[in-house]
């Protein structure tokens, strides 16, 4: 089986095990997915889901939070963990938006990723999510998980693994796939402890790499 028969298999078989493919960060306008995204750095995404409550209660909308200071801002998302850092380029990120572009998340990969604090990964699930563009978000369950099934061959850097993804993922199914691998990643290919192969979807065509 080539790597492209193995991932369309792969896709196939997610699919049918997790159907719906959401992203667990909660949001309903694009500026808040960039905010959460952030926040979501070494933090889970349920604790970031309770901590932008008391966020958007305070600041509502683009132009609230680009007028807040960062220090207003890590007082709420310091709970997030890296504070400091999460809060000035979230009060960055905010001012760019409403400065350059009309309090809108543009709609350009390149425009995003010049966006403060925004790497590949948020870009990526930004023009997946919001503008249901082709993407593939190379989180660490994407990075582990491929690389165990076989779908890339001892890869870690995150850039590296979505170029080889694409090359082998229809683009139309990249962004669901990514977030598949969240659900499966979580639930049976954990990290922390040993994969729970025996109940896994995918065991019979898994590398089973130790990555």
């Amino acid at each position: 089986m080539t790597k492209k028969q193995l991932a369309l298999e792969v896709i196939e078989r997610l699919k049918k095990e997790y159907p719906l493919a959401d992203c667990t960060l909660d949001y309903d306008a694009a500026w808040k997915l960039l905010v959460s995204v952030r926040l979501a750095a070494q933090c889970t995404d349920a604790r970031v889901n309770v901590v932008v409550q008391d966020l958007y209660a305070k600041y509502p909308d683009v132009d609230a939070l680009a007028e807040a200071t960062p220090e207003e801002i890590e007082a709420i998302v310091r709970p997030c963990g890296l504070g400091k850092s999460k809060a000035r380029d979230i009060s960055a990120c905010m001012k760019m938006l409403r400065d350059e572009y009309d309090g809108k998340v543009p709609c350009d990969f390149d425009a995003i990723l010049k966006l403060p604090g925004v790497g590949r990964k948020s870009a990526n699930l930004i023009m997946g999510d919001v503008f249901k563009k082709p993407a593939i978000v190379t989180d660490t369950h994407c990075i582990r998980l491929t690389n165990r099934i076989g779908l890339v061959d001892g890869i870690k850097d995150p850039k590296k693994v979505e170029m080889a993804l694409w090359k082998i993922i229809p683009p139309e199914e990249g962004s669901d796939f990514c977030h598949r691998l969240v659900y499966h990643g979580r639930e049976v290919c954990t990290a922390r402890t040993k994969p729970y192969c025996d109940r896994c979807c995918l065991a019979d065509i898994c590398a089973k790499n130790e990555i």
